[in-house]
């Protein structure tokens, strides 16, 4: 192959999910001085195949699709049926160690608990990775896997996908070009969850799917009997499994902050929320972040809201433009940018 053919596909890599909600590819083999394959196309394993992870898997549908694990044969009944080709597994940790000289990369869509040691797994056998945002469910996990992809020499990336859309160029243009001065706060919010949280921990028993391995689904986390308020959408707001609403959505809706001020990290943050829960993440809360002064920016604030509370509205906003359910405004000292969900559709504001 032409070292103009692997130029391409560095650049289709690093394009992520610009042509499709969550399309991504990873650079094949060859490119990376790997022996030659008998065609383009990538190997891939799926993990987490059902939910969101049936959209990662059927956006490189025309890759190789070598092998699919998902804990829950019903709700990945659909992912199964449409790659009858690929093998089937429930243990990723099986699946990994089987299909390790078959496989060039893994797509991760699982729950954010197995997140991390999923990604850590294919890693270290060298294989390349895209996993679903957040990244992991602890800080301490995405420094770990950090330090492994530079360790390891893999290729990686997050589901994140509106960093690939032009919202998020155009934002960076805004600011860059002075449209709006220096910026000194941004407020980031959603309309999440929509999921329950700040409740109690169920204390009934109901019988396991016959569908699903709930040991499996655990994973690394604390035993809990199984409970439909988990599984197998709501683990989100448990503090066991899930990371809540700022873990689901600020994702998409500061990234364009840290991307567009070079934003390091904050020396403070201040948690206001509506009531310490035991079990679950709060049922909303805004959070607020001072990053100091660097030579990329000035001393600035940043504001999370979440659980239906939203930033004050701008004074120089048209009278009938709503904020919208999810999005980012930047304050600067001559105007303001406004941004929607997943940095869609920035616009400058009066």
């Amino acid at each position: 192959m032409s070292k103009q053919t692997c130029r391409t596909t560095r650049r289709r890599f690093l394009q992520g999910a610009a042509a499709t909600t969550a399309a991504f590819t990873i650079i094949p083999r060859h490119c990376l001085g790997g022996a030659s394959a008998p065609s383009d196309k990538l190997r891939i394993a799926g993990i987490g195949v059902g939910g969101r992870g049936a959209g990662d898997i059927n956006d490189v549908a025309g890759e190789a699709i070598i092998a699919l694990c998902d804990v829950d044969e019903g709700r990945a009944k659909g992912t199964f049926e449409k790659f009858p080709d690929a093998r089937r597994y429930k243990d990723y940790r099986v699946m990994l160690d089987k299909e390790e000289g078959n496989i060039d990369a893994v797509v991760i869509g699982a729950p954010d608990h197995v997140h991390a040691p999923a990604a850590m797994m294919a890693i270290r056998k060298k294989k390349h990775v895209y996993c679903e945002k957040p990244l992991t469910h602890t800080i301490y996990e995405a420094r770990a896997l950090t330090q492994a992809a530079k360790e390891y020499g893999v290729v990686t990336q997050m589901g994140n996908q509106g960093h690939a859309g032009e919202g998020i160029r155009l934002t960076y243009e805004f600011i860059k070009d002075g449209a709006i001065g220096t910026v000194r706060e941004v407020h980031g919010w959603s309309d999440r969850p929509i999921w329950p949280q700040g409740i109690e921990r169920p204390t009934d028993r109901p019988p396991v799917p016959k569908t699903l391995d709930w040991n499996l689904w655990l994973g690394p986390s604390p035993e809990r009997p199984y409970h439909p308020a988990y599984v197998p959408f709501n683990w989100r707001g448990w503090l066991d499994w899930g990371t809540g609403a700022m873990g689901d959505m600020a994702v998409h809706n500061l990234d364009p902050a840290f991307f567009c001020l070079g934003l390091g990290s904050p020396d403070w943050v201040e948690a206001e929320v509506d009531n310490r829960y035991k079990e679950t993440w709060p049922q909303w809360q805004i959070l607020t972040y001072h990053f100091p002064a660097t030579d990329k920016h000035p001393e600035l604030i940043m504001k999370w809201f979440d659980g239906g509370k939203k930033p004050p509205r701008p004074a120089e906003l048209e009278e009938g433009r709503n904020l919208g359910s999810n999005g980012i405004i930047f304050l600067g000292d001559k105007g303001t940018v406004m941004c929607g969900s997943h940095a869609g559709a920035p616009v400058l504001i009066p």
